[in-house]
């Protein structure tokens, strides 16, 4: 059991610290998205 909250402690952890480059990669992927249905009209 400490072994499981101990991994999930680094990972929110590393969540914390990352938040703004997982959010760049989601808008850029929904733009490229965008795009594509764009571009197929």
């Amino acid at each position: 059991m400490q072994t499981l909250q101990t991994g999930y402690r680094g990972l929110s952890l590393l969540v914390t610290l990352n938040w703004d480059r997982l959010l760049y990669a989601g808008a850029i992927a929904a733009a490229l998205a965008l795009g594509s249905v764009v571009g197929s009209l």
